[in-house]
């Protein structure tokens, strides 16, 4: 894969959706959700500030990161799926 964001965008793959409930309950694919969880695969330059610096990307490479419901757009390379987002739909970084 050979993918450059462009800018302050990030390309996520998102984690695998939890397959059962805390009590036990297995989920039929249909009622599970989207995770929200995901590891950053590629980072952009950063934001371009107006006196033509860039900003520098607050996630990196192989973070694992937690993002907003709807965030960003959903991309198909490789046969596999990604989303393509900017930073700032970015809500925080699990260590």
């Amino acid at each position: 894969m050979n993918v450059k964001p462009l800018g302050d965008k990030i390309l996520v793959e998102r984690l695998e959706a939890q397959e059962k409930t805390k009590g036990g309950i297995v989920l039929p694919d249909s009622a599970k959700e989207k995770p929200r969880e995901g590891r950053v695969m590629e980072i952009g330059e950063g934001r371009l500030l107006d006196d033509g610096t860039r900003a520098k990307v607050q996630v990196k490479k192989n973070d694992r990161i937690i993002f907003a419901s709807y965030a960003g757009t959903e991309v198909k390379l490789d046969g596999k799926d990604y989303l393509l987002m900017p930073e700032e739909d970015v809500l925080a970084i699990v260590e």
